[in-house]
């Protein structure tokens, strides 16, 4: 099923964009739709909303977040999440740490610490900007780790404790490190796992042709597939799974 978490696209309804969606459930009867209005800084909300409709709508052992613009190798995927069936209150996904942008109001530059002799500025990116940043201490502090936010997936207790207190757990402007936020004062294992952050080809094909399947492949440089749209076909001819390690582990 492909999940769209949004309701509407926009604050107007009947956008273009929705009646396109629209017609595709119509064709395919395959959209599971939520009641919220698509936006950046709406994704950690959408997050919760996911999880907690998921969490009521079908029981599942783990609950899977991806982006659209990513390659999955879903027989590989539950493959690599049913070795940590048997555990309670599993995270996994590609953990990562990086900087928290601070906001510098003179020039939009923030001042980040390298070493104790060297200094650099990087641009604040609206997009990735914290504005809760003093939260996390001083400058040149790093977020605690958390998987990326092209995919992971959690454990189904996990999910449940979402849903449960979803009205008192806050919502950073990254969706990737607000779930992060909610999980990192639990008893919760973290689960690094590399495949589920492969790069396009060639390195997916590589690790492919050797018999290491990457569960997601994507670009960093564009936080997922560059122009997946056009590529995303290309990327499964040289990395996708065989259809016996498909349906093998769907079945």
């Amino acid at each position: 099923m492909m999940i769209v978490k949004t309701k509407r696209t926009s604050a107007t309804s009947n956008s273009i964009l929705d009646r396109a969606v629209d017609l595709e459930d119509a064709q395919h009867k395959d959209i599971f739709r939520l009641d919220h209005i698509e936006g950046y800084h709406e994704l950690s909300a959408k997050t919760q909303a996911f999880f907690t409709t998921s969490v009521a709508k079908w029981d599942a052992e783990f609950y899977v977040k991806v982006d659209d613009d990513v390659h999955v190798n879903l027989g590989t995927l539950a493959a690599t999440l049913a070795r940590n069936r048997l555990k309670s209150r599993v995270y996994t996904g590609c953990m990562k740490s990086g900087p928290v942008l601070y906001h510098n109001p003179i020039a939009g530059y923030q001042l980040v610490k390298i070493t104790c002799i060297l200094f650099s500025f990087i641009r604040t990116n609206v997009k990735y900007h914290e504005p809760e940043f003093w939260k996390f201490g001083e400058a040149g502090n790093k977020y605690f780790r958390h998987a990326t936010g092209q995919i992971y997936a959690i454990s189904k207790d996990l999910a449940t404790y979402i849903a449960n207190n979803r009205p008192i757990l806050h919502k950073y402007a990254n969706e990737d490190m607000s779930l992060g936020a909610w999980l990192i004062g639990l008893e919760v294992e973290h689960i690094d796992e590399r495949s589920m952050c492969c790069g396009t080809p060639p390195e997916c094909e590589w690790k492919a042709q050797a018999g290491n399947v990457c569960v997601a492949s994507f670009e960093w440089s564009c936080s997922g597939i560059c122009r997946s749209v056009e590529r995303m076909k290309h990327v499964h001819a040289k990395c996708g799974e065989t259809a016996a390690t498909l349906w093998g582990a769907l079945l």
